[in-house]
């Protein structure tokens, strides 16, 4: 089993910076392709950037040119930088890990963590 545990969400004012972390437990992370997705009070969970083991990254179009997503498998955490923010980015992050593919489907990922709350003020 993977243990996730996402930090480092908050209140931030528009156009702020936000650094989300994804700690991991369990199970060494380095083999998995890691993601972030994220979900907004009465809308559906949307995929907000992946890796893969080997440093791949795709990101979602609404995000696209403003996150960075990294990981240091050495501390077994995946981060996601995230600038610019504005008030639509408001939303439950979620940290999400594939030990079978590389990909934005939600469905597809087999450990998700709690989520951090991300709340953009205008």
């Amino acid at each position: 089993q993977v243990q996730l545990v996402e930090s480092g969400g908050g209140l931030v004012q528009a156009g702020g910076s936000l650094r989300l972390s994804c700690a991991a437990s369990g199970r060494t992370l380095s083999s998995y392709a890691m993601a972030w997705f994220r979900q907004a009070p009465g809308k559906e969970r949307e995929f907000v950037a992946a890796i893969s083991w080997n440093g791949g990254s795709t990101y979602g179009d609404s995000v696209k040119g403003r996150l960075t997503i990294s990981r240091d498998n050495a501390k077994n955490t995946v981060y996601l930088q995230v600038n610019s923010l504005k008030p639509e980015d408001t939303a439950v992050y979620y940290c999400a890990a594939s030990g079978r593919l590389f990909t934005v489907v939600a469905g597809l990922y087999d450990y998700w963590g709690q989520g951090t709350q991300v709340t953009v003020l205008s």
